[in-house]
């Protein structure tokens, strides 16, 4: 079974050699690498090359934003399993591909989940949010429900028979497509009760400067599947007050 992982990556010279570095860790032997950099306009791509001999295929050029990059790399993957890591983000352990590929292998999965963590940008072992995923049913995803957007690894024929990301959504993008096919299509979903990813605070969803748009595009996005859209927005608010509840286990 090949994973395919890709990392999108506009500007982002600080910190993607970590998340690439995660990445070449892994004790998973099958695992296609795709880098797809938005013509950064810092040294990105130059930090990004001096892996290139042990990333798969690297693409550079112009996109209207992170899920475009994501799409195409997606469209070029080979891979029978499909999982995102972005830029500012690096894999909990190095054998947690492993964990997730066994996951799929016993179950016969469709769609495997799991556990993430946000870290301080600038102290990544400081735990700022404890996200544990949690079982899944269509129920929950229906009141607002969603699990952690780069836990989600996905067959790739589900996502050629059920579509990319929906690249009118500069933010929820992420949302629309786990509500499609969580709650629209019918996978089998399986959650694996793991920490996958450690994701710094500071990207397009987790920036204060940026929530009103995340309110407008989630209301939409939501409306556009004939929700309440309000109403099931907030309820999506009042499932991430456990996250934080949760960082006194830590």
């Amino acid at each position: 079974m090949k994973v395919s992982i890709i990392t999108s990556c506009f500007n982002r010279e600080a910190t993607i050699a970590h998340a690439i570095e995660s990445v070449l860790a892994q004790d998973f032997p099958d695992i296609e690498y795709i880098v797809v950099d938005g013509d950064s306009r810092d040294r990105s791509l130059q930090v990004i090359e001096r892996y290139s001999d042990r990333i798969t295929r690297i693409i550079s050029e112009p996109d209207s934003g992170m899920y475009e990059g994501i799409n195409k790399g997606i469209r070029v993957a080979t891979g029978d399993i499909v999982g995102l890591l972005h830029s500012d983000d690096f894999l909990y352990a190095t054998d947690i591909i492993s964990r997730i590929v066994k996951r799929f292998e016993e179950t016969g999965a469709d769609f495997v989940y799991g556990n993430g963590l946000f870290v301080d940008a600038n102290d990544t072992n400081r735990v700022v949010r404890n996200w544990i995923g949690g079982s899944y049913s269509k129920w929950k995803v229906r009141h607002g429900w969603l699990p952690l957007h780069p836990t989600c690894y996905i067959r790739k024929t589900c996502m050629d028979r059920l579509g990319l990301y929906d690249e009118s959504y500069r933010i929820a993008a992420d949302s629309d497509l786990l509500f499609r096919y969580l709650y629209e299509a019918d996978l089998k979903v399986e959650y694996l009760n793991e920490y996958i990813v450690r994701m710094r605070m500071g990207g397009l969803s987790t920036d204060s400067k940026r929530r009103k748009q995340m309110w407008e595009e989630d209301v939409r996005m939501y409306r556009s599947h004939g929700m309440p859209a309000v109403w099931t927005k907030l309820q999506k608010m009042a499932w991430k007050v456990p996250q934080f509840v949760n960082l006194g286990s830590l």
